[in-house]
């Protein structure tokens, strides 16, 4: 599957410098309420998420449905990007499809695969002094660019982001504007204009 990881986040976000994110399968301070880069806070319905998106995400995340299933607002730290698509989007479906609400906090960052699921949220916002990075996707051999607009190994982002209610000619425009706004091994964080034109924010 082509990967929508951020390959440069060690020198690109600087707050991994700071060990912010979490691994994946990280099982830490509270056991109850952790699962994996989900934690749910103090009232029970909204969950703090911090760190890469993986294969164990989609299970982690259910585990933390069924035993908090009154959840509607993830609130992201940090994410930059995932290490396995096919679960990316199935999760990011998943959370639309629950109807949760998604806001990037104060200072937060989310990359690559990152602002993939952060745009399954049914009500998108951001605090202040956020970066929402943005590149290419890339296989062993190839990159996005290399096949041509209407290609169908660019479905599969197109079709998700319609699926979470963008419309399809909004879909195409975002879509082909991450693959060219930066390669692979790059990142390119949007403007607020940029921001504002793809309607990554609801409100």
């Amino acid at each position: 599957m082509i990967k929508r990881l951020k390959i440069v986040c060690v020198i690109l976000i600087t707050s991994i410098t700071l060990l912010s994110c979490n691994k994946d399968n990280d099982d830490s301070t509270n056991p109850d309420k952790q699962f994996g880069i989900f934690t749910v806070l103090e009232d029970n319905t909204t969950v703090e998420m911090n760190g890469t998106i993986g294969s164990s995400s989609l299970i982690n995340f259910n585990k933390l449905e069924n035993t908090f299933p009154n959840v509607n607002k993830i609130n992201i730290k940090n994410c930059d990007g995932s290490s396995d698509d096919d679960v990316n989007l199935q999760l990011s479906a998943k959370v639309h499809q629950e109807g949760i609400n998604i806001h990037l906090m104060d200072n937060g960052e989310i990359a690559s695969g990152g602002v993939d699921f952060f745009i399954a949220g049914i009500q998108r916002t951001k605090g202040s002094n956020t970066k929402i990075g943005v590149h290419s996707w890339a296989g062993e051999n190839e990159t996005a660019t290399d096949f041509p607009i209407g290609h169908a190994n660019h479905l599969p982002y197109i079709n998700y982001y319609v699926s979470v209610s963008f419309a399809q000619q909004q879909a195409e425009d975002f879509y082909y504007f991450t693959i060219n706004a930066a390669p692979a091994e790059s990142i390119h964080w949007m403007t607020e204009s940029e921001i504002t034109q793809y309607n990554l924010i609801t409100k």
